[in-house]
């Protein structure tokens, strides 16, 4: 008897809710899936911000084909010389613009990026205690999910870390929980998964101050706004600051997973002794990802993608506009449509599939639809993806 895909995805992929979308995907392209029954659905989410320059992007793939013909691994992280890891690491730091920001270390997700900062925080510091954002999300391993800023994903794992304490994002009152006590302060410059939140200049500025006052590292998670999504290739350039350490993953890998943290040689040095090797990875920074990233990054900037991010930005916010539709938050192509509550985010999700398009909702703010397409999206194709969400939106309207 033959079993259909969708049974053995059931019966063998272990499940994290009763509800999965089950799309059966054989291909992708630029900003399309594309199905079995060749559908081709706009993917408006890139993956969970992971696609920025697409699909299968040619060049990326061209850059796999050529590392595979190389090598694939070779020794756990940090042994041996390997060129896709040593030009990305330098690239990396020539975006961040930095004099501070000098070595990376290469995980292979974004969670593991933040385990080792906060290990990196505690070692070079001295210090054990953390401080991260009410609403945030920095990954789901244990030390990561310690700094979630919500209790219902995290209270049936107690006990966790111990020495965390939360603020609200944007709230300048909360900085005085900052202390000598402090290790680091975990934050986002663009909160997501609380969706899509900002905060000024002044907090941010304020937030460094307190930070270098007290000798707190400040532990910037660019996971999600990295690789320029917001129109600046990192976030915190916006802000006039430099953080500690800065947190990447997601958008950098171009389909395959990587993910770093990034800091001076001065913080990095500390994880050399006591003990010798103080983080150890099999596969970060994974050759084959690091060749990826290396041209995903390189695509960014040869087809000025960074650059017409607000331009893309402002087509959205002309176009989305349907009196269902409460609150527009936006950070570049980072956004989020607030409605009422969840089940019309759930109708409209689910109403826009067949029409050909794949949204999501927040973590911590499940009352908003995500938005966070490729950046190689053109005006064209943005105006057809608001026109099928609208539909959708439309559609929900008349049914409520």
């Amino acid at each position: 008897m033959n079993i259909s895909q969708r049974q053995l995805f059931l019966n063998h992929i272990a499940q994290t809710s009763d509800a999965p979308l089950a799309l059966e995907i054989e291909r992708s392209e630029g900003i399309f899936l594309i199905d079995t029954q060749g559908k081709r659905y706009i993917d408006l989410i890139s993956g969970i911000a992971v696609s920025n320059v697409g699909h299968r992007h040619p060049r990326v793939v061209q850059a796999i084909k050529n590392q595979l013909d190389q090598y694939m691994h070779l020794m756990v992280y940090g042994e041996y010389i390997q060129s896709p890891q040593v030009q990305l690491a330098k690239k990396l730091i020539e975006t961040t613009k930095s004099n501070h920001l000098q070595q990376v270390y290469f995980t292979n997700s974004g969670t593991e990026a933040t385990e080792g900062a906060m290990k990196l925080a505690k070692r070079f510091t001295g210090k054990t205690e953390f401080i991260a954002c009410k609403n945030a999300y920095h990954g789901a391993t244990q030390g990561a999910l310690s700094l979630a800023g919500d209790e219902f994903f995290k209270n049936s794992f107690r006990p966790l870390l111990p020495d965390i304490k939360h603020i609200e994002h944007g709230n300048l009152a909360d900085l005085e929980k900052i202390s000598t006590k402090t290790a680091g302060v975990v934050i986002e410059i663009v909160a997501g998964e609380a969706g899509v939140r900002t905060a000024p200049k002044s907090y941010f500025q304020g937030l460094r101050k307190k930070c270098n006052e007290t000798g707190t590292l400040l532990i910037i998670d660019e996971i999600q706004s990295g690789f320029g999504r917001t129109g600046t290739f990192w976030a915190f350039q916006q802000m006039g600051i430099e953080p500690d350490i800065l947190l990447t993953a997601k958008g950098m890998g171009g389909g395959l997973p990587l993910g770093a943290f990034i800091s001076s040689k001065e913080k990095m040095s500390s994880l050399m002794d006591n003990p010798v090797l103080g983080h150890i990875t099999t596969f970060g920074g994974n050759p084959v990802s690091c060749a990826a990233s290396l041209e995903t990054l390189q695509v960014i900037l040869d087809e000025n993608l960074v650059d017409q991010v607000l331009e893309k930005e402002k087509i959205f916010l002309e176009l989305l506009k349907h009196p269902l539709i409460k609150d527009f938050r936006h950070a570049g192509l980072m956004m989020a449509l607030e409605f009422k509550d969840f089940k019309t985010v759930k109708a409209i999700i689910d109403e826009a599939i067949p029409l050909g398009l794949i949204t999501d909702w927040f973590l911590f703010c499940d009352n908003s639809l995500r938005i966070a397409p490729p950046l190689i999206i053109t005006p064209e194709e943005i105006k057809m993806a608001c026109n099928i969400l609208l539909q959708a939106i439309d559609k929900v309207s008349k049914a409520d």
